[in-house]
């Protein structure tokens, strides 16, 4: 199961892509001299747009064979049977097992995809706080 961000959130990634896009190109084509910062504006809008593909690509999160997984570049996993504790806080989960903790920000989840991470969590039998 892959739990999706919220559209609003992919697209405001792509807006600031967009926009960066608009400010690089209008730098080169209506200045004769060229500066850096030009450059910048076009290096700024790849990263928007490959954080957008990124993560419409990847969605935000994984629930897959027994793996909890943030579909981060570095993004943390935890073995399901090994969650001992989940907490709520400031609109956030925080999972916690015997060695790691990982945070889940529900403010970017897709409230579709939210209701089942909900009922995937639930199903552990576990304490939440």
């Amino acid at each position: 199961m892959k739990i999706q961000y919220k559209k609003r959130h992919l697209n405001i990634n792509l807006f600031f892509g967009i926009v960066w896009l608009i400010f690089g190109l209008l730098g080169i084509f209506t200045k004769e001299e060229l500066y850096w910062t030009d450059y910048g504006w076009l290096i700024i809008s790849m990263l928007y747009f490959t954080i957008y593909f990124y993560q419409k690509q990847n969605k935000y999160l994984s629930i897959e064979n027994g793996m909890l997984k943030l579909n981060s570049p570095f993004g943390k996993k935890i073995k399901l049977t090994e969650i001992k504790r989940i907490k709520k806080f400031a609109g956030d989960y925080i999972i916690k097992t015997d060695k790691t903790e990982l945070t889940i920000s529900t403010q970017i989840i897709d409230p579709n995809s939210l209701v089942e991470l909900n009922t995937e969590l639930e199903k552990l039998n576990l304490q939440w706080n």
